[in-house]
């Protein structure tokens, strides 16, 4: 089997001794090449001439943002395309990262050398799984986007570079973002097959349980959403106090369905469409993209094949 290992040394917790113990034990069981990312978009790049060599895996040692450029390299040659995802490298996946989403929502461990040990594990049990993801105006992203308020945090916290992704950080941001959304806060109109057209002020948008974890507590919106299931949309009409309040309590404190007269959920949606009267933030796995009018998401069953 042949793969190649990308790690971002940028990472929150990853380090050079790290790396090394993952590269050799890695060594031991594949014939395998190392890569240090240096620049954005650097891994994504790697991962795209990984598929077009026919690399047999691909490990991102990093953040959910290095997983999210290694996923969209892989399946790069879609060109956003569903109908055109084709044979592409497994992927595994090492946290290096702060909040790891993806990985833990798979159950793979925090820690770096326990899911070093899981990983070799399964490539030596020949142990994997297909995954679902969603694409979004061309960006895949595998645990969640958005539009509208987390949108703005995602945009908050990167413009804090260099500085460590906390619990604190984000709440700090999000409280900001509450009281002085940077853009506004345009109405969106939410368009699901088989529903009326409905108005609301911000929405996340799942493909999988938990949305997003602050600290080591999961957040859970949609709580039936999974990498077996459509897109799950967790949308609020009003963003007054008492309704943020309710559903963040909600959303941290319990797993069961949130319900709420300001708020719109579905799940296992194929796809969603949301249109902002203004540009308004849109983020992916955490990242910000920029600011968009219009986006569709999509559910791409099994798009993906993770050693696990």
């Amino acid at each position: 089997m042949r793969a190649i290992l990308v790690v971002n040394p940028q990472a929150t917790s990853t380090t050079a001794g790290g790396r090394d113990v993952l590269a050799h034990a890695l060594a031991s069981q594949v014939k395998l090449d190392v890569v240090e990312t240096d620049y954005r978009g650097h891994a994504m790049a790697v991962a795209r001439s990984a598929a077009r060599d026919g690399i047999d895996l691909v490990v991102a040692h990093g953040g959910d943002g290095t997983v999210n450029e290694v996923v969209n390299g892989l399946l790069a040659d879609a060109d956003g395309d569903p109908a055109k995802v084709g044979d592409v490298p497994m992927l595994g996946v090492v946290p290096g990262g702060s909040a790891n989403v993806f990985a833990r929502a798979l159950g793979i461990a925090h820690d770096p050398v326990e899911a070093t040990h899981q990983l070799l594990n399964a490539i030596e049990n020949d142990r994997s799984r297909k995954v679902g993801l969603g694409i979004a105006d061309g960006h895949w992203f595998t645990f969640n986007a958005g539009l509208g308020w987390d949108a703005d945090v995602v945009g908050r916290v990167a413009k804090r570079r260099g500085k460590q992704t906390t619990a604190g950080l984000y709440l700090r941001a999000a409280v900001a973002s509450h009281l002085r959304p940077p853009l506004g806060r345009p109405p969106l109109t939410v368009r699901i097959p088989g529903e009326e057209p409905t108005e609301v002020l911000t929405a996340f948008v799942s493909n999988t349980d938990p949305w997003s974890y602050l600290g080591d507590r999961p957040v859970h919106l949609n709580p039936d959403s999974s990498f077996d299931t459509g897109l799950g949309l967790f949308a609020l009409s009003g963003l007054g106090l008492p309704t943020v309040f309710k559903h963040v309590r909600q959303a941290l404190l319990t797993k069961s369905d949130q319900r709420g007269r300001r708020l719109l959920r579905h799940d296992d949606l194929p796809m969603i469409r949301i249109d902002a009267a203004e540009p308004v933030n849109f983020q992916v796995d955490g990242d910000l993209v920029g600011q968009r009018k219009r986006v569709e998401f999509f559910s791409v069953p099994g798009a993906l094949t993770v050693i696990v």
